[in-house]
């Protein structure tokens, strides 16, 4: 482990220029989440910090102001000359882009944010930054306002004299993020919560000083990502009551998966990470893990004559239902493929996972027998499931419904057949449909009326799902492919999925069934941005010859004090899209010009994941707890699942 850390380790690769004028480039996007982005950089500096070993506690702050701080234990950033620029090694981190301790210097053996990108692209696109650093026995201070250096760095006697580390506090930029600069506490706590699990034994605090009492939460997990397994598992009923934990260090890369099966979960739930960055798109660590698994289980179920000669063997799928699992792995050198890195492309990681995991795993479970034939038995079960889903589904192909298939009768197509333009609204009911169909513009805007509540995915195999007429209305209309099979956006109809149902209770439950149907079917059309939800308003105020829409209770009550206490108004109160003429639906709730949509996004998929399970799953003691919990936190009138 390299401990010394000084200004000339620093290197320095070009300006900071061009970051206020092309923000998306560094940080993707300047809406909510580029704007929670820049926590994260100032956040994996400190866990930088930890991986090194020199850091054990970090603090992140939302101030009452709505800055940000975040301050470690660590070594603090170097605050001597750096002998390229002249300046301070704190100034130079701060002001130039691509200068950081990360590019083979020694300063780091491993890291995650975006290489020294990081720091400095706040500093760019921020109102205003203080940095703190205590170092050699005294407080090293500096202010930049974006991204200029407003003092010197100004150095005093430090009260504490063996305190080392860094403090960082931001305030972004309203001139950048300008749909707003506010903090999202649970979309926070989520990543913090996270990487508390991701590196077991440090200590994460997230404090809220924007209410009137401050709200603390501490991240401290000595089990890591076992621990992580364990919370995404606790609704679920476990297979085996051990989380399987595999760790190792080859060549320099350092490896931690953590496993365990479950009884009641028929979708696997595998998440990796590489650096602490979560790789939605996979890579080289998670295929390693795969096909070391369904390797491995194959070899054993033969071993243990559990699979005859004759027979042929389990999918990878079979054995990996039912399984969560977390494979994080630290490289000193990633190369992540696209600008966002959301995959691992490191090639030597895919043999050096699937030896170690293998090795291990196999040794374990040979002391565990009845660990082994709980697993295996689950995956032939799955196996024999996926041969009568298969067999259903070519019953399905057969009557031209997945492939080359006309589209469904009750499907108003629109007339553009570029994808990217075109949208898609599902709807419940002819009623709604009819009004939907006659407000459209034909030209994208195609609509498909769904009958009744469709089939809760959570609590249905496969057979049973591809039977049903909603749901082979669903696939063909949208152009979807075969679940399991890797998604191909190319094969999308429409590159927009609005869900637009009723603003009531079984509307809510219907959407709930969508979105199941989305996230279990083909998780990809969420995860790539193509479902949003539409926002019809629930009143129509008439006031003399001016008419308003409200879309909540408390919009309406805020437009109605402001009406004088003698005025002469009327209040519709829409219970259905039905309920609407055409041109209503057109204006409030599907004109690009007008209209709301909410786009699915989900930032942390196990909470996601367990949510599902919790409202649609079997169980009814999780769901009961969790409307007992989060019930008196919530107005279910305005309830949005």
């Amino acid at each position: 482990m390299t401990s010394s850390y000084s200004a000339d380790q620093i290197q320095v690769l070009e300006g900071l220029d061009p970051v206020r004028m092309r923000p998306g480039m560094y940080i993707g996007t300047t809406g909510p989440r580029g704007l929670h982005h820049l926590v994260y950089e100032v956040v994996d500096n400190s866990i930088d910090e930890a991986l090194a070993g020199h850091c054990t506690h970090i603090e992140v702050d939302i101030n009452a102001d709505g800055s940000v701080s975040v301050t470690d234990d660590g070594r603090g950033i170097p605050t001597g000359i750096h002998p390229s620029t002249g300046k301070s090694a704190l100034e130079t981190v701060m002001t130039v882009l691509h200068a950081g301790g990360k590019f083979g210097g020694g300063g780091y053996k491993v890291s995650g944010g975006l290489h020294g990108v990081g720091i400095s692209v706040v500093n760019a696109l921020s109102e205003w930054v203080v940095v703190t650093v205590w170092l050699d026995k005294k407080v090293h201070i500096q202010r930049f306002e974006r991204g200029i250096p407003v003092t010197e760095l100004i150095a005093k006697p430090s009260e504490d004299e063996e305190r080392t580390g860094t403090s960082v506090t931001f305030m972004p930029d309203t001139q950048i993020f300008t749909t707003g600069i506010e903090f999202d506490y649970n979309t926070l706590s989520g990543r913090l919560r996270e990487l508390g699990y991701l590196n077991a034994g440090v200590q994460i605090t997230f404090t809220d000083h924007r209410l009137a009492e401050p709200r603390i939460e501490t991240y401290y997990y000595e089990g890591g990502i076992q621990e992580y397994v364990a919370y995404m598992n606790r609704e679920k009923e476990p297979l085996h009551q051990e989380v399987v934990y595999i760790q190792g260090e080859k060549n320099g890369i350092y490896i931690e998966v953590a496993l365990q099966w479950c009884v009641d979960a028929y979708n696997d739930n595998l998440l990796g990470f590489a650096n602490n960055i979560r790789t939605i798109d996979g890579g080289t660590h998670l295929e390693g893990l795969k096909t070391v698994l369904t390797r491995m289980m194959n070899a054993i179920a033969r071993k243990r004559n559990k699979i005859k000669e004759n027979e042929p063997n389990l999918a990878g799928e079979n054995i990996r239902e039912g399984l969560t699992g977390v494979i994080s792995v630290k490289v000193p050198n990633p190369e992540f493929e696209g600008q966002t890195k959301t995959k691992l492309g490191n090639t030597e990681v895919r043999g050096i996972v699937d030896s170690m995991v293998g090795e291990v795993l196999t040794e374990y479970l040979e002391f565990r027998p009845q660990v082994v034939d709980a697993i295996l038995e689950k995956a032939i079960q799955a196996f024999k499931a996926a041969e009568a889903a298969r067999r259903a589904r070519e019953l399905v192909r057969r009557k031209s419904v997945l492939e080359s298939s006309p589209l469904p009768g009750k499907l108003a197509d629109c007339s553009s057949r570029d994808p990217s333009e075109s949208e898609i609204f599902i709807v419940e009911g002819a009623s709604a449909g009819g009004t939907a169909k006659e407000g459209r513009n034909r030209r994208f805007q195609a609509i498909l009326p769904l009958r009744g509540k469709i089939l809760n995915i959570e609590k249905t195999d496969d057979a049973k799902m591809y039977k049903n007429t909603e749901i082979q209305s669903l696939i063909t209309a949208l152009g979807l492919g075969v679940k399991g099979e890797e998604f191909n956006p190319a094969q999308l109809r429409y590159h927009r999925i609005c869900l637009m149902t009723d603003a009531d209770v079984d509307g809510a439950h219907i959407r709930t069934l969508l979105l199941t149907f989305f996230y279990r079917y083909q998780r990809s059309l969420v995860d790539q941005g193509y479902i949003y939800i539409a926002c019809p308003p629930l009143y129509k105020i008439e006031r003399g010859k001016n008419h308003f829409y409200c879309y909540s209770d408390r919009e309406l009550q805020q437009l109605l004090s402001e009406f004088p206490s003698n005025a002469n108004y009327t209040i519709q109160r829409f219970k259905g899209l039905g309920e609407m003429m055409p041109q209503q639906l057109w204006e409030t709730t599907m004109n690009p010009e007008t209209r709301t949509l909410k786009q699915i996004e989900i930032e942390d998929a196990a909470e996601a994941d367990r949510i599902f399970t919790v409202l649609m799953g079997d169980r009814v003691a999780p769901r009961r707890e969790f409307i007992e919990t989060y019930g008196s936190r919530l107005n279910f009138t305005d309830l949005d699942i």
